[in-house]
């Protein structure tokens, strides 16, 4: 009896651990677009030295 108390709590351990992972990823999943976003007009900033963009 004491195992499957020993086995029942690894086990809730691990899924508390993986559901962590998964809502961790979720959430890098929602951030790395807008950081790309980011970084792709802070490239475009920069390469145009700052001057207005021709039209």
């Amino acid at each position: 009896m004491r195992g499957l108390i020993w086995t029942a709590g690894i086990l809730a351990l691990l899924a508390l651990i993986i559901g962590a992972m998964i809502k961790a990823v979720a959430f890098l999943l929602w951030v790395a677009p807008i950081l790309l976003v980011i970084a792709v007009l802070l490239f475009i900033l920069k390469r145009s030295g700052g001057r207005r963009i021709p039209k």
